[in-house]
């Protein structure tokens, strides 16, 4: 298993699941360049274990993620800074964030966003990106590249109104840069599950270990479709859906499923 410097990456075997910690307290889990790149190789590492079947991210101590480290950009916090860099350099890191965003999307784990306080431009866009969300009644969300001038670069205007629910709420937020608390968050459902803070990671734990106690083939193949058929029309979708169903019902997991019911015990999932 990789070591990072800004990212805590732990698994466990016995329960299937994978922690994902923005590690960098001290900074409210401000990201910088490194912390995309190591929480872009996490995800991969994640994807390629067969061991792992849900992933959690979250942040250390009382932030998930307060967006881009300033302290880190072209030319520190100088006003316009980026202005007169070199868009080779930009380009570069804009990469970076496309590999990380499709990273969590693309991988065929579902992730699992334990929102545990601020999460601001890119953090927003970090929990956007993830499939389910559980938020503490600190956790708060904000658009914030207006307020500096910038364009959201990590694809917010594609994925805003599909997981706020409205184009509306999405203009909103990207043109105000005004706050989304936890409640409307919840009510919009964008956050899935709202609870009290000290119940924020137990409840994250039950939501991941009833996922990892499910069948992998079918949760894989669910993700797969679920954000491909964004793009689908009807007819196309069926046709997935009947490819994705056969491969389900040729698998041990579907006959360890029906075995189960009949014999009134849980499921035991091997992910074939």
């Amino acid at each position: 298993m990789p070591s990072f410097s800004h990212v805590l990456l732990e698994k466990d075997a016995s329960e299937h699941i994978a922690w994902l910690t923005i590690n960098r307290p001290q900074r409210r889990n401000a990201i910088d360049d490194l912390t995309i790149r190591e929480l872009a190789e996490a995800i991969e590492d994640i994807g390629s274990d067969d061991a792992v079947r849900v992933a959690i991210l979250t942040g250390a101590g009382e932030a998930f993620c307060a967006g881009g480290d300033l302290h880190t950009l072209p030319g520190g916090e100088e006003p316009g800074a980026w202005a007169s860099e070199n868009t080779d350099d930009i380009s570069r890191s804009f990469k970076s964030a496309q590999r990380l965003i499709l990273g969590l999307q693309g991988i065929e784990k579902p992730v699992i966003a334990m929102i545990n306080g601020v999460a601001v431009g890119a953090g927003f866009d970090l929990a956007c990106a993830c499939d389910i969300r559980i938020g503490s009644p600190k956790a708060r969300f904000m658009v914030a590249y207006v307020r500096i001038g910038l364009f959201p670069g990590f694809g917010g205007t594609w994925v805003y109104p599909r997981t706020l629910g409205s184009m509306g709420k999405a203009a909103e937020m990207l043109f105000t840069g005004d706050f989304m608390e936890a409640e409307e968050a919840y009510r919009l459902g964008f956050l899935n599950k709202l609870v009290p803070e000290d119940e924020l990671k137990v409840t994250t734990l039950e939501m991941a270990r009833k996922i990892a106690a499910g069948p992998p083939i079918a949760i894989r193949l669910s993700k797969l479709m679920l954000y491909q058929g964004l793009e689908f029309n009807l007819e196309t979708a069926l046709k997935m859906a009947a490819a994705a169903e056969t491969i389900t019902l040729t698998s041990r997991d579907h006959r360890e499923g029906t075995s189960a019911i009949r014999e009134s015990r849980k499921p035991l999932y091997e992910g074939r």
